[in-house]
C-alpha cells in the first residue's frame, strides 16, 4: 500500500472537524478519555508503523508494546492535542513531522480507558529523543505485516475472574497484543472497508 492509497482509504474516516473536540464523552460512562498517535512512517519504498516498548519498571503495562499517547489533561482541547503532546513528550517526535489523516473508532479497554486513535503520516527525516523513564525502545514494523491476515491472532485469558479475548500480532521478537493490536485490527478493517468488530470483553 502506498501513501495515496492510504489517504484515499482514510478519506471517509473521521476528520478534524469531527474529532477535534471531546463531544460525546458523556456516553463513555466511567471510561477515562485518552488518545494515541498511530504514526505511519512514509518511507520511499514502503509504509511502516512506529511503535514503542514501555520500560519494565512502569506501574501500568510494563514492557508492553504501545503507541505514543496517554490520558487527557485539562490543557488538551482535543484528542489530536493529547496524541501530539504525548508523542512529543515520549519520543520527541514533533507535530511538524506529522500530517494528520483522521481518527479510527474509539477503543474501549478492559482497564477503563476510552482511547481515540489519531492516524498521522510521519514524514522523514526525523530524529527521535526517547523519554528514558517511560520508553525503552522505539521501532518500526512494515504496515504490510499488520495488513496480512496470516499475522492476526486471537487469544483469551481469565482476568479478575472474567474470560477476556484479545488480539495479537507478533513481529520478530516483539509481542504486540492487547489495545495496541486491537487498534491495529481497527486500522486493518477500515483500510479494507469493513466494519470494526471488537472482541467481547476486549482489552
Amino acid at each position: 500500500m502506498d501513501i495515496h492509497a492510504l489517504k484515499g482509504l482514510l478519506s471517509d474516516v473521521r476528520h478534524d472537524r469531527k474529532y477535534a473536540d471531546w463531544s460525546g464523552l458523556e456516553h463513555a460512562g466511567t471510561h477515562t478519555p485518552a488518545a494515541v498517535l498511530v504514526p505511519v512512517v512514509a518511507h520511499a519504498r514502503e509504509l511502516s508503523i512506529l511503535l514503542t516498548k514501555r520500560t519494565a519498571h512502569l506501574h501500568h503495562h510494563p514492557g508492553q508494546i504501545s503507541f505514543p499517547g496517554g490520558r487527557v489533561e485539562e490543557s488538551d482541547s482535543s484528542p489530536v492535542d493529547t496524541a501530539l503532546r504525548e508523542t512529543e513528550e515520549e519520543i520527541g517526535l514533533y507535530s511538524r513531522h506529522v500530517e494528520l489523516l483522521g481518527a479510527l473508532p474509539d477503543y474501549f479497554t478492559g482497564t477503563g480507558f476510552r482511547i481515540t486513535p489519531v492516524v498521522g503520516l510521519v514524514h522523514p527525516p526525523f530524529e527521535l529523543k526517547l523519554d528514558a523513564f517511560e520508553v525503552a525502545e522505539a521501532f518500526e514494523v512494515p504496515l504490510s505485516h499488520f495488513l496480512d491476515p496470516a499475522n492476526h491472532q486471537r487469544h483469551s485469558m481469565v482476568h479478575e475472574g472474567r474470560l477476556r479475548y484479545y488480539h495479537a500480532m507478533p513481529y520478530k521478537d516483539y509481542y504486540i497484543w492487547g489495545a495496541t493490536a486491537g487498534i491495529l485490527m481497527s486500522l486493518y478493517h477500515v483500510l479494507h472497508g469493513e466494519a470494526v468488530m471488537p472482541l467481547p470483553d476486549e482489552g
